[in-house]
This record gives C-alpha cells, structure tokens and sequence, in this order.
C-alpha cells in the first residue's frame, strides 16, 4: 500500500480506506514532527503538534479536495496548532532578540574533507545550524524552515502562512541574511594568502535574491562581475550556498523517536483501525 503513488493513497482514504490513510500518515510523520521541533523548540510540544495534526488529517481527509499539496494542507495544520502553544506562551522563554544581520563579516568557506575531524566538525555545524534557525522570531523561522528546510515553494508558503509571495520573500532573505551570518565563521577559512576584509553591503541578500529568480539580468550581470573581481564577495555567497545546502540535509535527517511514534500511534488507534 505504501509504494502507491499520493494521489492514489488520498483517494483510497478518502473513500475508508484505512491501510490507505495509514500509509499516508506514516509517509508525512516525519516532516511534521521536524516542523514542530523547530517552531515549537520543545520535544514534548512537537509530538503534541504531530499528533495533533495527524489527528486533524484521519479526521478531515474525506473532505480534503486537493486544492493544494497534502503537505501544504498539513503544514497549514501543524502550524495552527504550533500558533496555539505559541500564545500560551512557551515559545517566548530565552528567544534571543533578533537584530537582521549586517553584511559586514569576511564569509568563512572550503570544501569539506572526509577525516573524522571534518566529520565532527559537520555534526558540530548542524548543531549550530539548528541553534540559528531557532534563533529566529517565528515569522522569520517559519518561513526559512518551509522554504529551506521542507523545501516548499514559495507559493506554498505563502498558502501556509496566509500571507503574499512577496512577504515571503521579503522575510526569507532576512532570515538566510542572519542565518549563513551566525554559520559563517565555521564553515572553514578564506583561501590561503587572503587579504582580510568584508563582503560589499547587501551582497548575500542580492545573490539570495538571484537564486530565487528575483534579480534583472542586468543585475545578475553586475552582479557577476562584481564576484569575478572581489574574492570576499564570492566567499560570502558561496558561504551563503553552502547554508542553504545544510538546512536541505536537515529537511532529510530527523526520524520520529519509537516512544513518539508509539505515542501517536496510540492516539490514533480508534480512528484508523490497524491494518
């Protein structure tokens, strides 16, 4: 049942089935409980958000019509109820103040090598990765772990969050300004025999903004012969791809826990019957 095509799952559990609507629970676990780890910063919270919404999507699915992606739905779900333990207050204890980040470091990047150092070392970067994204106020996290992590398309989050595709956009290259800024420094060093310096104002969000297709291509042309010349730029914004090339590989690596999912598996008993 689980190797059925998503659409052929949907109709099937719209129709009862459900070893059908089990599968597509089982499929769409992981991705919800990941987003209410990083909205929530709190485990208990995220399972409470997973079962929650898993609840929400056994219940509601007869009536889900595909006017958008069933992962856009559920994130629409997830983050109704992330919003709620948000107003009760959980999500305001020990969040830094957020001050947008000036362009102003020297981008720290290299390749990466496959000695258990470097190996350390990446696990160390993704844990740093995580403390920056969860650094961010929600509105910017939100829209950063939707577009970066859960690889969403910006329409999609803007369908999830009920605002504009320009507002997301706005928001996400804040967000990517701030985050690579807090990465930077431990991603490697500049090449050897570098001068010291900074990258130009607003390099990082402009070329954020030409990989989101939103530049001119005169500007895309400027903006190229400027890091052809300016070794701090093109540092900066190889610092910057390579940010984003982790929080991929995060949209990739949590696992539900086994008392989690046998919590939530509990939850559900009564509505989906064991196949």
């Amino acid at each position: 049942m689980s190797n059925l095509p998503e659409t052929d799952l949907i109709t099937a559990a719209r129709a009862g089935d459900a070893a059908a609507l089990e599968a597509l629970l089982e499929q769409h676990q992981a991705q919800i409980y990941r987003f209410g780890l990083q909205m929530c910063r709190n485990p208990d919270d995220a399972r409470e958000v997973l079962q929650d919404t898993l609840l929400a999507m056994a219940r509601g699915v007869r009536d889900f019509r595909g006017e958008s992606s069933l992962s856009t739905w559920l994130y629409t779900i997830a983050r109704r109820f992330c919003l709620k333990r948000r107003q009760r207050g959980r999500d305001t204890a020990g969040n830094p103040a957020f001050t947008p980040a000036a362009e102003t470091d020297a981008a720290l990047v290299h390749d990466p090598s496959p000695t258990p150092e470097a190996r350390l070392a990446g696990r160390q970067v993704a844990d740093l990765l995580d403390q920056a994204i969860r650094a961010l106020p929600p509105m910017y996290r939100e829209v950063l772990v939707l577009r970066d992590v859960e690889g969403l398309s910006a329409a999609d989050v803007a369908r999830v969050l009920g605002i504009t595709v320009q507002a997301v956009k706005s928001r996400l290259h804040r967000a990517r300004v701030s985050v690579r800024q807090h990465l930077a420094p431990h991603l490697g060093a500049l090449p050897s025999g570098a001068d010291p310096g900074t990258p130009c104002a607003r390099i990082v969000s402009t070329f954020s903004k030409h990989l989101e297709g939103e530049i001119s291509a005169d500007t895309c042309a400027r903006m190229e012969r400027h890091l052809d010349d300016c070794a701090h730029c093109r540092a900066a914004c190889a610092s910057l791809r390579q940010t984003l090339a982790l929080c991929r590989e995060a949209g990739q690596g949590t696992e539900v826990p086994p008392a989690v999912r046998a919590a939530v598996r509990h939850a559900l008993a009564g509505l989906v019957p064991s196949s």
